[in-house]
């Protein structure tokens, strides 16, 4: 297939991919619909890529080795214990990963958007209307444009999902997630608690914390990237419950001092270092929310990433999964002899993998967050075992996130 008129709704890591597959299969003309008016490279939290996924998608031609990143081999299971000022290590589970910066991978596939696509930032899509040969892009500011394809690339909160599929809305998954960076430069110590190549997860009852590092912002530098997952308080919740309402990064007074007690009451001191040399500004909270569309595509429209299935951040799979999501869609293009049919198959490709995602994602919820283990009597056989129980496969592999 090639020519015809492709809109892309939103212009992040898997929209900026997605721009980059319409032009390679030949689109006459692409546009890709921003809503932020500023660029997106500040977003400098961490995403790690497992090294076979990462040789599928560089196979692809949607990375290479000039996007700054860490290789990381080991991941390190530690509890508190007052012996330790980086707390005892239980045992440890293999972590062939490569570690990426957010902003340093989006800046990396923005400059590879051809010059020809017309990238628009501060472009807010209200809504999205389908025709029988094409859909529209209803604007804001009530201009109204027409499409051959219009290719939902707009998040968790999707103005394309809800054209196809309105009954679709994301939902509150009961815990969250304190995240935040700071410069390498920053940790305590000592150092042999956070070895370079080590991913380090601290568990307590209730949740734990994973670290790692990951490229500085704009590849400059070396970065600290901590996720800690846990239930937020009772009167926290209701904030939560509606995904159309929730700020994005907004840390109340009330969740960053619980973040505080967490952390004071349940973390090794090394650990408790860590967070309290973050600064506030670079510390935020990201509610879980899980979500599969029923169907990846329908007419002439198409979503990716999260826009199609939201999965939790414990499953390693958002930037992962849309950037395989767009491989898909390329594929499918560059062999279907119709906007339908190719749509058909990519759809009849993925959206497998989405609810497989999500249900990783939820299994591993339980078993790290809501029901823990009594972490701290555990030894290698036990993580070893909880491990394949806890995510349905052996090592590590959950997080491969195969096609």
């Amino acid at each position: 297939m090639v020519g015809g008129r492709v809109g892309v709704v939103g212009g992040s890591i898997a929209g900026c991919a997605a721009a980059l597959a319409a032009t390679r299969i030949g689109a006459d003309e692409v546009v890709v619909f921003e809503r932020a008016a500023a660029r997106l490279e500040e977003r400098g939290v961490g995403l790690a890529l497992h090294n076979d996924r990462y040789a599928e998608l560089a196979a692809a031609g949607y990375l290479d080795a000039s996007i700054p990143w860490i290789q990381l081999t080991r991941r390190s299971w530690v509890v508190r214990d007052d012996a330790s000022r980086g707390g005892r290590e239980i045992g440890v589970l293999q972590m062939p990963f490569r570690s990426y910066n957010w902003g340093s991978l989006w800046e990396e596939l923005r400059h590879r958007v051809p010059e020809p696509v017309d990238y628009r930032t501060g472009a807010q899509v209200a809504r999205v209307s389908r025709e029988a040969d094409g859909a529209v892009v209803h604007l804001a500011d009530g201009t109204e444009e027409r499409f051959d394809l219009v290719i939902g690339a707009d998040g968790y909160r999707s103005v394309v999902r809800a054209a196809m599929h309105p009954q679709a809305v994301a939902e509150y998954g009961g815990f969250v997630v304190w995240r935040g960076t700071l410069p390498v430069e920053r940790l305590p110590g000592p150092a042999e608690a956070f070895r370079e190549e080590d991913a380090v997860t601290v568990g307590f009852p209730g949740g734990h914390m994973l670290v790692y590092r990951i490229p500085g912002s704009g590849g400059g530098g070396t970065t600290v990237n901590w996720v800690l997952y846990a239930t937020p308080p009772d009167a926290a919740v209701s904030q939560f419950a509606d995904p159309r309402t929730v700020q994005p990064r907004l840390m109340s007074d009330e969740l960053r001092c619980y973040l505080l007690r967490l952390v004071a009451d349940n973390l090794p001191p090394f650990w408790q270092d860590v967070v309290h040399r973050t600064r506030p500004q670079d510390t935020f909270v990201q509610p879980m929310y899980d979500m599969v569309a029923p169907s990846y595509a329908l007419g002439r429209l198409a979503l990716l990433g999260d826009a199609a299935a939201v999965g939790r951040p414990n499953t390693g799979s958002g930037a992962v999964k849309a950037l395989q999501d767009v491989a898909a869609l390329e594929r499918a293009l560059r062999a279907g002899d119709s906007w339908e049919s190719a749509l058909e198959t990519y759809g009849a490709e993925r959206v497998s993998v989405g609810r497989a995602t999500v249900e990783l994602g939820r299994r591993l919820g339980r078993a790290q967050v809501t029901h823990t283990p009594d972490w701290a009597v555990m030894d290698q056989q036990a993580l070893d075992h909880w491990w394949r129980e806890a995510s349905g496969t052996k090592g590590f592999g959950g997080y491969e996130m195969r096609r």
